[in-house]
């Protein structure tokens, strides 16, 4: 097993953001999570990456119980995430925020720093190494997030929204470029998206989530015929043939 949240519960008072949810992630594969807002998805994918912990249920990454590990301890382990809200060091220029994910794993900045610009021309942003963050476009900052993040070296990335925010044809670029993620450097994606056409076009797999529980998993086109995915997501009126 590659990963697995197992019977994940998460309770914040009386509210239950995630009750007993099962999910699973192959190696290299691309694995979707959608659910109207305030489903749980945002819990779920904290709790996987150590920023929440679970009051039960375990995490398993690569045959070892990470439930208990912190973020840097999550990341070190080999899972990486992006925010919907990019969290990039709003002080640092990109060399400086991608440098710090090549840290992780390349302690001396002459390993790192070279690392740090090969990640920096994967995700196109080649030119802007000196560019502080803030000056970065909205499409930027979220590529140069996912550039950081890739210079931790994961095995697996989540990832939060990525497409959120962006125009139609930043959808096209980012969705190549996550392609080239899974393709080119052999990384398991689980993506949290409203996007559809991204879940539709990029996931073998698709969980959803509805008021803190999973309703239906499976392929995207067992998914988009669901009568319960229907209508508690996706509304009476959708086709899936308008996301391929």
């Amino acid at each position: 097993m590659f990963f697995k949240l197992e019977n994940s519960t998460i309770a914040f008072g009386g509210l239950v953001a995630n009750k007993n949810v099962t999910a699973e992630v192959e190696k290299g594969q691309i694995v979707g999570l959608i659910g109207p807002n305030g489903a749980g998805k945002s819990p779920m994918f904290k709790s996987i990456s150590g920023f929440n912990k679970i009051d039960s249920g375990t995490i398993r990454f690569k045959d070892r119980d990470i439930t208990k590990l912190g973020p840097v301890e999550v990341c070190r382990a080999g899972i990486a995430c992006t925010f919907q809200k990019a969290q990039s060091f709003a002080g640092m220029t990109l060399e400086e925020s991608v440098l710090v994910g090549a840290y992780l794993r390349r302690k001396r900045k002459k390993d790192a720093l070279p690392f740090a610009h090969e990640m920096i021309r994967f995700v196109g942003l080649e030119g802007k190494e000196q560019v502080k963050i803030p000056r970065l476009n909205m499409f930027e900052r979220k590529k140069a997030e996912l550039a950081a993040a890739l210079a931790t070296e994961p095995e697996m990335l989540l990832l939060d929204e990525l497409f959120a925010g962006l125009v139609p044809t930043e959808v096209e670029m980012m969705l190549e470029l996550v392609k080239k993620v899974n393709g080119e450097l052999g990384i398991a994606l689980f993506i949290v998206e409203h996007v559809l056409r991204v879940i539709m076009s990029l996931c073998e797999k698709v969980y959803v989530l509805e008021y803190g529980e999973i309703i239906a998993s499976g392929s995207p086109q067992v998914i988009s015929s669901d009568e319960r995915v229907i209508k508690a997501y996706l509304g009476e009126d959708y086709d899936v043939a308008d996301d391929q």
